[in-house]
């Protein structure tokens, strides 16, 4: 066997394991969405641990229409708070990382590591202050409420991806800007919101996906559980003493299926904007 032959060889051998290992966690990562959508498509008569991998006997819709019927109200609550909160607070992050980077003055490097701070702090850590805050503010208990919380912590992650892009931006288009007039919202308006668009995009889905699938500020925000979003009506589908697995499948997937659609034709917008704002940043 030449050299070369061995070489090529040896390169199929490392690509053949390569492919073997990320075809394995694929599947691994994959199990609990299987069992997932399984289950959905059983009636309650079929599911058991014993039987969990077996795919159902027929199609059946009933777990969907049961599920619907119960978090219906709670999905459209879900859309009424997170494409507000989504765009709200994108706008917000839009400004900020456009004052981060591109009107520096003293101590804006300080303010801006305080803003990333609220990244890294637990939402735990801070539920009592926050319902404090709603109760005197008189937002408690109610969707608007919940749509101020969102976007107040999405500021930090909002403000540093956008800081990231308009980073990228040469600061003679600021500074021409500045030549014919414009002042701070000039120039965001008719120089930097222009050619935001993927940033928007990234921070958008980001926010979306975020606020769509949270739990613990939802259900400790809407105390009412008509009020409250599709993530904690499908809590509740459990009962307390007897839990009907298919329908309980059928309502996560339902509650799953916004933000799959969303990545799924938006995705490589997604991409791109990300990789524009690393590049650029």
């Amino acid at each position: 066997m030449t050299r070369s032959n061995a070489v090529t060889l040896q390169t199929i051998w490392s690509r053949g394991a390569i492919y073997f290992l990320l075809i394995a966690f694929a599947l691994y990562f994959l199990m609990p969405v299987y069992v997932l959508v399984n289950t959905s498509f059983k009636p309650y008569t079929e599911v058991s641990i014993q039987r969990m991998w077996e795919l159902p006997q027929g199609l059946y819709l009933g777990s969907f229409a049961e599920a619907w019927s119960k978090v219906s109200p709670n999905f459209i609550n879900s859309l009424l708070i997170t494409v507000p909160a989504a765009i709200i607070s994108s706008f917000i992050g839009s400004i900020n990382g456009y004052i981060f980077s591109k009107w520096r003055f003293r101590g804006s490097n300080t303010i801006f590591l305080l803003f990333l701070i609220g990244m890294f702090l637990p939402y735990q850590g801070v539920l009592i202050p926050m319902v404090l805050t709603l109760r005197t503010v008189g937002l408690y208990g109610t969707i608007p409420g919940l749509i101020f919380i969102h976007c107040v912590f999405g500021i930090p992650i909002t403000a540093l991806m956008f800081r990231s892009y308009y980073a990228g931006v040469p600061d003679d288009l600021v500074d021409a800007g500045k030549i014919d007039g414009c002042g701070f919202f000039g120039i965001y308006r008719h120089i930097l919101l222009p050619i935001a668009a993927p940033a928007f995009a990234v921070v958008l889905l980001w926010q979306f996906t975020s606020i769509w699938n949270d739990f613990i500020i939802g259900l400790v925000v809407l105390s009412n559980p008509r009020l409250a979003p599709v993530t904690v009506a499908v809590q509740n589908l459990a009962g307390s003493f007897t839990t009907e697995w298919n329908i309980q499948m059928a309502g996560a997937l339902i509650a799953a299926a916004p933000t799959i659609i969303v990545y799924l034709l938006l995705g490589k917008l997604f991409m791109r904007g990300l990789l524009a704002g690393s590049v650029k940043g």
